[in-house]
């Protein structure tokens, strides 16, 4: 019960309903109620043995400025006083007064527009007496000097409830036939009733709230607006409904008026992470990397990656992130870490040294050499004799190099490196261009022989390489060898 009361309380305090103003400036009241009877017969304001007072009336009142009202009262009724062997006072009396009324509701201790509007008021007026049947009063006319309290309650600009005290001092002292010579006959009215305003109010924007106490004189039409005229705002963000894509939430300007809490320029009921800054392409959640994917859901945070790697790179589009594929710039099978195997021989291409032609792993994904081929080139070593000092084959060593061109011509994918060796005697440089000189000249051979020059390459490396000791003799013979080393063509 306590709740609805302050409510009610709180309403008549702060509410806005409007009521007379200057708009609507004539209200009329209808109203009944009791009258007060104060003489020589009743000292005592209240005393219930006034049981001959009911009242009815009409009012009006003139809108002037904030402040005053031009009011006009007129009641009839009765007025008297109940004693014992009916000894009292009692009279049918008719009485109205003009008076001028003290607004509180003036704009500066309560709104003009407010649902109480309390007043005081002085005036004069008359008051009418007539004759009793039984002569218990003096009938005629005097005149009354006025003044009294009430308030109205508005219910809306043109209708409302009116308490309405006056307290009347007439100019004669002998209605209830008696005169003491010390004060006049007095009474007081009290009533209750309702009020109407009558006008026509200016309302420019059509939004029912006139244009003197619109606050928002320009509201588009069929926009609901407030008390005062400006467009509803329920969530109180400074942006109307009307205008407010999030009407019930409080939001900013720029996310025309829906919420954005993380400041990315996403509102919160598109971000799914509203309460961190992020960006339109991971719908609001942070993507350092750019790549679309939301940081939380990225494996690769830091770099651009796809979605189907859950965030991270896969260069080669062989479906093994960068991170665990030995080959990311070549696209290759899992088995193999995500290098390719060219030649299919189970070798993977990074550990193949002959990844266009399928070899074995014992000679690192090259084709097996022979282990005739072998033997011939281990005799090369030490078969294969120049005249002393220079770069002259003897003949003696035609043989050998002849078992070279027929593997050579029996293997067309191989390749020779022909690479000379000396031991360390003699001047350094001169045995790096004597080894080198030595190679060429087996090489020129195998290409008079017929075997093609891209197939074989010459180089030498003098002293630089030694198999053995260079202080022995059996060393020194060692070192002083052509090798024969094969490769590949791919």
């Amino acid at each position: 019960m306590k709740k609805p009361l302050f409510t009610f309380a709180m309403c008549l305090a702060l509410g806005t309903v409007f009521g007379q103003s200057a708009d609507r400036k004539f209200a009329i009241g209808i109203n009944g109620g009791l009258s007060d009877y104060h003489g020589e017969l009743n000292q005592q304001w209240f005393n219930m043995n006034k049981a001959y007072r009911g009242q009815l009336g009409l009012s009006g009142n003139y809108y002037l400025n904030p402040w005053f009202n031009l009011g006009l009262d007129f009641t009839v009724g009765k007025l008297g006083f109940h004693l014992p062997n009916n000894m009292g006072y009692r009279s049918d009396m008719g009485q109205g007064n003009l008076n001028l009324k003290f607004k509180f509701n003036n704009g500066k201790w309560l709104k003009e527009e407010s649902v109480f509007q309390p007043y005081i008021f002085i005036g004069t007026g008359f008051a009418h007496y007539l004759k009793d049947k039984d002569n218990l009063n003096i009938a005629g006319t005097d005149w009354t000097g006025n003044a009294g309290l009430g308030f109205n309650i508005m219910v809306n600009e043109k209708f409302g409830f009116n308490y309405n005290l006056n307290y009347a001092y007439t100019s004669r002292d002998y209605r209830d036939h008696h005169s003491s010579g010390k004060y006049n006959d007095q009474f007081m009215i009290h009533t209750i009733g309702v009020l109407f305003t009558v006008g026509k109010t200016k309302d420019t924007d059509g939004d029912g709230v006139g244009d003197r106490r619109d606050k928002c004189p320009n509201t588009p039409l069929e926009v609901k607006v407030d008390l005062m005229g400006c467009p509803l705002d329920k969530d109180k963000d400074g942006i109307p409904d009307y205008q407010d894509n999030c009407p019930d939430v409080a939001g900013i300007a720029s996310m025309k008026g829906c919420p954005d809490t993380d400041g990315d320029g996403i509102t919160d009921a598109e971000d799914a992470c509203p309460k961190v800054a992020g960006v339109a392409s991971a719908k609001g959640c942070p993507d350092a990397d750019g790549d679309g994917i939301p940081d939380a859901d990225d494996a690769c945070p830091d770099v651009k990656g796809l979605a189907s790697m859950k965030g991270c790179p896969d260069a080669d589009g062989d479906g093994i992130t960068d991170a665990d594929d030995a080959c990311p710039k070549v696209k290759g099978l899992a088995k193999f870490n995500g290098c390719p195997d060219t030649d299919n021989d189970g070798i993977p291409d990074n550990e193949d040294k002959c990844p266009k032609i399928a070899g074995v792993a014992a000679n690192n994904g090259c084709p097996e050499i022979k282990a005739e081929t072998l033997k011939v080139f281990e005799r090369a070593l030490k078969g294969i004799q120049f005249e002393t000092g220079k770069d002259v084959i003897k003949k003696t060593s035609y043989g050998i190099l002849d078992n070279v061109v027929k593997i050579m011509n029996e293997n067309p994918s191989y390749k020779l490196d022909i690479n000379g060796h000396t031991d360390s005697q003699g001047d350094d440089a001169k045995n790096m261009a004597l080894s080198q000189k030595r190679a060429e000249a087996v090489k020129a051979y195998l290409e008079k022989k017929g075997i093609a020059a891209d197939r074989l390459s010459a180089y030498g490396f003098g002293e630089t390489k030694p198999k053995a000791s260079n202080d022995t003799k059996e060393g020194r013979a060692e070192n002083r060898r052509v090798e024969f080393v094969v490769k590949f063509s791919d």
